[in-house]
């Protein structure tokens, strides 16, 4: 039987949705702790609400109609699409956000249910393209590519799941990962900054191995930029590029596992950064803290997960005029670290960021 292009595009996509539902209702069922082990990111983050092992348990039929509920209702919601929208939709989640793709503009008021609940499309398509345990809008963030981004009222609204992020919550804090001073490490030329007539960069980023810093600044004045090791159609600051001499095996390891890296995003409200990898990554900031606190924790990002990671009037109340360490170092309080794949601290081998594989450091602007 002869099948028309829509209706492969429809099959292609259901076989690329996101994978995860499946294995945590076996784990749940199998293994309680293996059901608290897929759990506890999203719960570590604030962005989910866990597994329950006893309603996962009663058997695959409940599992399987909820499988057959959202295929059904995923097929309904595809076959309103245009061709040109599904082959868009389609390069999206199988680049994994990696290329860049329209925007997938359909009806804002249009939303689906399923079970008891009604999702809107944005969410819908998330949670079958990305995050199953997407529960509301609130849980994702717009990124700044997308047509849809800061507009709150709007007929259209962009459904294009990799267009989205997901919302880093800080009210569940994370373990204190590291706690060090907040003078640590500069880089050698960060007087880069104090240059007069160098006035048009918002930020600067340096790229560490280790101890050693690789390359040139980067200096940065478009409002966001992706750092990366390999990606498709990538436009910003290719780590990949870069000659390095650390012969390190781990340092090679974790390079070749950036991948499609982060976004830095300058925004209203202030910096975002978004991770784009396939890996966690682990942020230090002074604005992430308690204003009072002497100790700053870093705070692991889990993959498509972003967080505002630089807050530019919190970091100006930091800025004290009667204390030594600012007056003398006008970059304290400016800076933001942030490692890939690997974290420091109490809780690990590394206590140090200097001791971290890949990692970098990103110096605000502060005039």
């Amino acid at each position: 039987m002869f099948r028309t292009k829509r209706s492969v595009l429809v099959r292609r996509l259901w076989r690329s949705r996101a994978p995860g539902g499946e294995e945590e209702e076996e784990a749940a069922a199998g293994e309680p702790g293996a059901a608290a082990a897929v759990a506890e990111p999203r719960a570590h983050l604030g962005g989910g609400r866990g597994c329950c092992p006893g309603k996962a348990g009663r058997g695959g039929r409940a599992a399987a109609g909820a499988e057959a509920e959202l295929k059904a209702l995923t097929h309904a919601v595809l076959k309103r699409l245009k061709e040109r929208q599904l082959e868009g939709l389609l390069h999206a989640v199988e680049s994994r956000g990696g290329a860049r793709t329209p925007c997938l503009l359909l009806p804002a008021k249009a939303d689906s249910r399923l079970g008891q609940h009604w999702y809107p499309l944005p969410v819908l398509l998330c949670k079958v393209f990305r995050w199953p345990d997407l529960r509301h809008c609130s849980e994702v963030k717009r990124l700044c590519c997308c047509e849809s981004y800061g507009k709150a009222h709007s007929e259209l609204v962009c459904c294009n799941p990799h267009h989205l992020s997901r919302l880093c919550e800080l009210e569940s804090p994370p373990p204190p990962y590291s706690r060090y001073p907040m003078d640590f490490l500069k880089p050698t030329d960060s007087q880069v900054l104090q240059e007069p007539g160098d006035r048009s960069h918002w930020c600067v980023v340096a790229y560490w191995e280790e101890k050693t810093r690789v390359g040139r600044l980067y200096s940065v004045q478009e409002p966001s930029l992706d750092i990366f090791y390999d990606l498709p159609q990538g436009n910003g600051f290719c780590l990949g590029q870069l000659n390095s001499d650390n012969k390190s095996q781990l340092v090679q390891k974790v390079r070749s596992k950036i991948g499609y890296g982060i976004q830095l995003t300058k925004e209203v409200d202030g910096v975002w950064v978004y991770n784009r990898s396939s890996y966690p990554i682990f942020i230090k900031s002074a604005t992430l803290d308690n204003p009072d606190s002497r100790t700053l924790l870093v705070h692991k990002v889990f993959p498509g997960f972003s967080i505002k990671a630089f807050d530019y009037e919190k970091a100006y109340t930091l800025q004290r005029p009667n204390d030594h360490e600012f007056t003398q170092q006008p970059w304290t309080g400016f800076t933001v670290q942030i490692s890939f794949v690997k974290g420091w601290g109490q809780c690990y081998t590394r206590q140090f960021i200097s001791s971290c594989p890949c990692w970098l450091e990103v110096i605000f602007n502060n005039r």
